[in-house]
């Protein structure tokens, strides 16, 4: 086991990236939210240890975000990241909420559809609202303590959408009973995001009329305080803003740990990229498991299926930055709809390049969907340019894929899908990978009398450009 040095609030800061495109926010949602409640906090005299975890409960507040996604698509009839990002400009009054729902529900979608998505929301709103958030919340402090963080932050994640005056969820908090960093976290985002739309005197002017009812008068009056000094109002709109809370990270900076630390965030996060749809629930850590089984036939050793495995896990988080309306979507996807599902690929190297513990997921991530005839994407790179690295998990990733239940049709046999490969191998899949694959599921078969028995014909290996 070898220890590494890593930068843990490097890393939380560049993956909190991808929780803001779930959540349809402009990228550094979190990593001002961030700037913004550590300020709140250090004006009401929180000490170092409270700091340190008001800073990774900010960075890491919406982690279960992405859990509602599909239900948000299938309730609404919408696009899930619009409906996000427009629905916290809403201040929960009865007039708001209903304009938002009509204007907001089903706009694609036939009139008696629409008229039928409306009324069910209308007639169950409380119900349906309780379950969303719950969920959300409920998922996004799991995997925070799956993470290693504190208590603390798992809790102040689980309280993030309750309010001062009791009128929040899940479970209707009211004043000091919700854990003071939820308030904080609250306090913050809605700033920011008024901030980002509208300016300072809009955030200002939103932040007061809540006060009492979604916010903690005296963290109001606390940010007011903030607020009056021109040099916080400048930093958090500069460009430097990811590096002034990269550099106000509370207690120590760099933090020795193990390689089972980064697998712990890297499993975390896979969590959270495969709540995004019900049809990739699992997705993630099966792509590791087959990667693995495909590696270690290859003869690969231990530390390079290590990493291996770890950027399979989060070959696919760019797919935070897609809507469920096109992830899950039964039919066909007409060619706007496809180009936004090719984005993924580029999201997940555009987030996992700037982590320098994660540079092969970067790699990974950014080319699992290319092709060795060259006909793959985003680049159309071609067999020589294509590592065996990105061979061995794309390979996986497609078996996976092929097995699972998907929108537009049911899982397939192993055999079938081995075949699948088979058909196409030295133009889309390395024959060697898929062969590795073919031997490992045999002898993970022989070792296990319960394993569903399948039988596929020895392949000859084609040559491969």
């Amino acid at each position: 086991m070898t220890g590494v040095q890593i930068r843990l609030a490097e890393i939380i800061e560049a993956l909190s990236k991808a929780l803001d495109m779930t959540e349809g926010q402009p990228e550094g949602h979190c990593i001002r939210c961030c700037y913004i409640g550590m300020h709140v906090g250090r004006e009401i005299g929180l000490d170092d240890v409270q700091l340190h975890d008001l800073y990774y409960t900010l960075l890491l507040k919406d982690l279960g975000c992405s859990s509602n996604a599909a239900r948000i698509c299938e309730l609404y009839l919408a696009d899930d990241l619009n409906f996000k990002r427009d629905f916290k400009l809403v201040d929960g009054s009865l007039t708001q909420v209903l304009r938002f729902v009509i204007s907001h529900t089903g706009m694609q979608s036939g009139l008696a559809e629409r008229f039928r998505s409306i009324l069910n929301i209308l007639q169950n709103g409380g119900e349906l609202s309780t379950e969303l958030i719950q969920t959300r919340c409920q998922r996004g402090a799991e995997i925070a303590r799956q993470m290693r963080f504190s208590e603390g932050i798992a809790q102040g994640i689980l309280g993030l959408d309750e309010h001062w005056n009791g009128g929040g969820k899940p479970n209707g908090l009211a004043g000091d009973y919700i854990p003071l960093f939820s308030r904080i976290a609250l306090l913050a985002q809605v700033i920011d995001i008024f901030h980002v739309s509208g300016g300072r005197k809009s955030a200002l002017t939103e932040i007061k009329k809540r006060k009492g009812d979604w916010f903690d008068p005296s963290l109001v009056k606390a940010f007011i305080r903030v607020s009056e000094n021109d040099v916080f109002w400048d930093a958090l709109s500069s460009s430097d803003v990811e590096a002034i809370v990269l550099a106000s990270e509370p207690g120590q900076h760099a933090i020795m740990a193990d390689d089972d630390y980064l697998d712990d965030i890297a499993a975390g996060f896979a969590k959270v990229i495969d709540a995004k749809s019900p049809y990739t629930s699992g997705h993630s850590d099966r792509v590791a498991l087959f990667t693995d089984l495909i590696a270690e036939e290859m003869g690969i050793g231990f530390e390079a299926r290590r990493l291996l495995k770890r950027a399979a896990l989060l070959h696919d988080i760019g797919k935070l930055g897609v809507s469920n309306s096109v992830l899950d979507k039964p039919g066909k996807l007409d060619d706007d709809e496809w180009l936004k599902m090719k984005r993924h690929a580029e999201f997940s190297e555009q987030i996992l390049s700037t982590i320098g513990a994660f540079s092969e997921a970067a790699l990974i991530g950014g080319a699992h969907h290319e092709r060795l005839d060259g006909k793959g994407y985003p680049r159309g790179l071609t067999a020589d340019n294509i590592p065996m690295e990105v061979r061995i998990v794309s390979t996986a990733d497609v078996f996976d894929a092929l097995t699972a239940d998907r929108p537009y049709r049911a899982a397939m046999p192993i055999a079938k899908a081995l075949a699948i490969l088979w058909e196409d191998a030295g133009n889309s899949h390395d024959p060697i990978c898929i062969e590795a694959l073919q031997r490992a599921l045999a002898r993970v078969e022989l070792g296990d009398s319960k394993t569903r028995s399948f039988s596929v014909p020895v392949q000859t290996t084609p040559q491969v450009a």
